[in-house]
């Protein structure tokens, strides 16, 4: 069902591109330019628990995160596509690279987001979406991501709640199609995105107030 979505989305994106102008093209390649400066002077930390969609937006709605991409981590092939990731047999979980500020939030806090925003006890599964594709997952950078990651599982055992979150080494993350960057905020009356992202980003916001924009 979200594969056909993508699929019709993405042909209509390419017919719109190719009528865009090359003045307008220009104006796209100088504003990413400035954002890739902006984002280089950022931390970064890589999650997953489910459909990219619903995560990017989770995230992207925290105090002290600038942008949140989608994309791909976890698995051996290289250059992967949507379409491989889509049979389960990659090995990628679909993922987000998350740019924040820590002088305005912590890795602890993001930590927190992670598991306030879907439910880490469902293996392999989040909501309608099946597969080692929604597993969830934490890809560390450092030792010390891994130790505030191992001590937040840690406590919520302690809790009584189930935990199958994955928690390794980040090996490369491969960013995903340029159609599922921002896909729900710009897709906003998209099925998929009213019955299922909407929903669990209102959920989130429930949860954690004090730590949104």
């Amino acid at each position: 069902m979200k594969l056909l979505t993508i699929l019709l989305i993405s042909i209509s994106m390419m017919s719109c591109a190719q009528s865009d102008s090359h003045s307008s093209d220009s104006d796209h390649d100088a504003n990413a330019s400035a954002m890739n400066q902006d984002l280089d002077s950022l931390q970064t930390a890589y999650f997953a628990s489910g459909c990219f969609w619903c995560v990017e937006a989770v995230f992207e709605s925290v105090k002290g995160v600038q942008e949140a991409e989608s994309g791909y981590s976890g698995g051996a092939s290289k250059n992967p596509t949507y379409e491989e990731i889509c049979t389960g047999k990659s090995g990628h979980a679909e993922a987000v690279k998350v740019y924040y500020d820590e002088d305005i939030v912590s890795y602890e806090t993001l930590v927190d987001v992670f598991f306030n925003s879907h439910d880490p006890s469902t293996l392999n599964r989040q909501g309608p979406d099946a597969g080692t594709q929604y597993r969830s997952a934490i890809f560390y950078e450092t030792d010390e991501e891994r130790k505030i990651a191992k001590e937040a599982i840690r406590e919520l055992r302690l809790s009584g709640t189930k935990v199958t979150t994955e928690l390794t080494p980040l090996d490369v993350f491969w960013i995903a199609e340029d159609y599922h960057q921002d896909y729900e905020r710009n897709h906003p009356n998209q099925s998929y995105i009213r019955a299922v992202s909407i929903p669990r980003l209102n959920a989130f916001k429930a949860k954690m107030p004090e730590v949104l924009k």
